[in-house]
């Protein structure tokens, strides 16, 4: 049972950024009718909300496509993320050889290389995924592998001194401790994998196979219209939002029992 504090906390949490959230709104809606601001430049919130309500259809389809691929996306750069993350620390030699390279692909441009890619895979919706996981996977490589080193070196020398075995020190001290840092990873992967999906879609779109977001957008902006193209834009934040807030209850839920990161705010 929460305490009044923490109930004074939480509604805090919930009103002070919906609260901003409608001085942004009728702010933007002021300055657009006092300037008379054309629509083709900045529509005005109503305008967009109504473009969203007449257009919700074929909108909620397409955002659907995008959280499929992103959802995907993230579910296999995950696992492949945590299996090289758990390689690396086995085996110097294996980091040694392996990391500049999972660094040279993540400062790659996906931009740059999601053409190549949605040439070489003949499906659009792998392709896509492809593109998405080589977006989203090294944040998770990168901060697994520092969890799974960053064990205390006194627990480490006490696990040893009971002649643990090695898979008994990766299960009950290494992956425990890696836990923050992993639970870290998703918040920023998750909005990575919508970001590569969103990026892959408009590479993809230019052929007109594709029926994401970013395909809607791309529409849109031939037929030059901005408020539908600002809604597609409000559905893609609202869901990168959601994916946020879903990996930080997810990451609540695991440590707030046990561990400090979290202990102050539960």
């Amino acid at each position: 049972m929460k305490t009044p504090f923490a109930a004074r906390q939480s509604f805090q949490k919930l009103f002070y950024p919906l609260l901003m959230a409608v001085a942004i709104l009728l702010l933007w809606q002021w300055l657009v009718t006092a300037l008379q601001v054309p629509v083709f430049l900045v529509p005005s919130p109503l305008v967009v909300a109504q473009s969203l309500m007449q257009n919700f259809p074929s909108l909620f389809m397409s955002l659907l496509y995008t959280m499929k691929i992103t959802v995907i996306s993230f579910a296999v750069a995950i696992v492949i993320g945590s299996v090289i993350a758990f390689l690396l620390v086995q085996n110097r030699f294996i980091e040694t050889a392996l990391f500049p390279y999972i660094v040279f692909l993540q400062v790659t441009p996906i931009v740059a290389i999601a053409p190549l890619i949605i040439i070489w895979v003949k499906d659009t919706t792998l392709s896509l995924v492809v593109c998405a996981t080589l977006m989203a996977v090294f944040p998770i490589i990168s901060n697994t592998t520092q969890g799974l080193r960053s064990v205390s070196p006194g627990l480490l020398s006490y696990f040893q001194l009971n002649h643990a075995s090695r898979m008994q020190i990766l299960l009950r001290l290494r992956i425990p401790s890696a836990l923050p840092y992993f639970f870290g990873a998703l918040r920023i992967s998750s909005g990575l994998s919508l970001i590569g999906a969103v990026v892959a879609e408009f590479v993809a779109g230019t052929g007109g196979t594709d029926t994401g977001l970013a395909y809607q957008i791309l529409q849109a902006g031939y037929q030059l219209n901005i408020p539908l193209m600002f809604a597609a834009l409000l559905l893609i934040s609202l869901a990168g939002f959601l994916l946020f807030a879903v990996m930080s209850w997810l990451t609540r839920r695991v440590l707030a029992a046990w561990h400090e990161s979290e202990l102050s705010h539960s």
